[in-house]
């Protein structure tokens, strides 16, 4: 299955995005439910979703409505505050939708931080991080998880960002407005058709954590389903986001995807320096990093430097190694093709003596086959911690209890 977001019509934003995927079946209620739950900490939502018409096109429209605007976590909250916020909801929501929301929000704080010239942990959110924001991008990553597609291919359109001027916190700006532009560094987008803002930081950000491929073009498809997610304004034109389910494509088959490696060779830097260089790499939009010990000319011992990255974050991310590293030369493999394995989180209970536990397993397949099924370190470790056990015992009983359930599921 391949899902093609087509923003080029009327925009997109995190509501719209929710319309859209009600529209194309996940389970409105359900999407009600955990926004009522995740808000919890900013004082609750009422979320309400109903199908209108706008200008001729059936769609849904979601509506989100802050209960307690004066709740602290809807003033000013701060990313690292945030964060610790959406970590909290493990228990109610699935593992990979925390995750995926996660880097929607470093998306985001990532690019505030650049138009303010500030560190990502300094980073306060005024135009989003307030308890609809948050159920926008929990509730669009859950409403995917409940389609089965979080881990398909997402493909994406050029997004129409609108016109003229808005009225931020920090004063009136041009549309896109600065934190929007910021996160769509790298990918194609249109202005108009009118004058307003159509694209929201919210929106892109899901947009870009989300698609795996951007096109100009709609590619040659097999539809099998289509939903519209409405917008709040009434225009000349159908203010709708569009989301299509179609049967995979030619171009995203056996799951190939590419990327780019950027990588030198340096024998300078301390392991401190090393260390620092590796998280910063990460924050600024490497898909991973990998330092390997080389021994170099006049056997000099040093570290080889690999950066896997997407297209959009190859220019950050080699003025990152020229400054950090003072190298000289950077090699560039552009479009290196990837085969990926599909993945699928799922959480089973494990009893030790009287006490319960969760445990979150990272399936792995590939061609419909299973190609590995392991418990994640940080449950294996807590689970450690609280009774006493070794984490190769607590491996071993993790290895029994996905054994057997894979057993009773085929």
């Amino acid at each position: 299955m391949t899902i093609i977001i087509d923003p080029q019509n009327s925009g997109i934003s995190g509501n719209m995005f929710i319309g859209a995927l009600v529209d194309l079946g996940a389970d409105k209620e359900k999407i009600i439910e955990i926004t009522k739950k995740v808000s919890k900490a900013f004082g609750g939502v009422k979320t309400t979703i109903e199908k209108v018409n706008k200008s001729g096109i059936d769609s849904h429209y979601c509506n989100i409505t802050i209960l307690d605007k004066e709740n602290p976590n809807n003033q000013s909250i701060g990313y690292c505050k945030l964060i610790e916020i959406i970590d909290n909801l493990n228990d109610i929501v699935p593992w990979e939708v925390i995750e995926k929301s996660k880097e929607v929000f470093h998306e985001i704080a990532k690019a505030e931080s650049k138009v303010h010239g500030k560190s990502i942990d300094e980073i306060h959110f005024h135009e989003v991080g307030a308890a609809d924001a948050v159920c926008d991008v929990i509730g669009t990553i859950y409403g995917l998880y409940l389609l089965n597609a979080l881990d398909e291919d997402i493909i994406g359109l050029p997004i129409s960002v609108g016109g003229g001027r808005v009225e931020t916190a920090h004063g009136i700006v041009s549309i896109p407005a600065p934190a929007t532009l910021e996160i769509l560094k790298g990918i194609k987008f249109i202005g108009g058709p009118v004058n307003f803002e159509l694209a929201t930081p919210t929106g892109c950000a899901l947009y870009k954590v989300l698609c795996c491929k951007y096109l100009e073009f709609l590619p040659t498809v097999d539809i099998i389903n289509t939903g519209y997610g409405a917008g709040s304004k009434d225009f000349d034109h159908p203010n709708v986001l569009r989301i299509l389910k179609a049967k995979d494509l030619d171009i995203s088959k056996n799951a190939k995807s590419t990327v780019n490696v950027l990588e030198t060779n340096v024998d300078h830097l301390t392991g401190e320096e090393l260390g620092y260089l590796y998280d910063k790499l990460l924050d600024s939009g490497a898909r991973d990093v990998i330092m390997i010990p080389i021994f170099m000319k006049k056997n000099r011992p040093g570290h080889l430097i690999q950066v896997i990255c997407k297209d959009e974050n190859i220019e950050d991310l080699l003025q990152i190694l020229f400054k950090d590293t003072q190298t000289l030369g950077i090699r560039i493999s552009p479009k290196t093709h990837r085969g990926t394995a599909k993945r699928e989180f799922i959480k089973l209970p494990l009893m030790i003596e009287d006490k319960k536990f969760e445990v979150t397993f990272k399936i792995g397949y590939y061609n419909n086959k299973i190609i590995s099924k392991r418990a994640e370190f940080e449950d294996k470790k807590n689970i450690a911690n609280s009774t006493g056990l070794s984490i190769g015992e607590v491996d071993e009983l993790c290895n029994i209890i996905i054994r057997d359930y894979l057993l009773e599921n085929n």
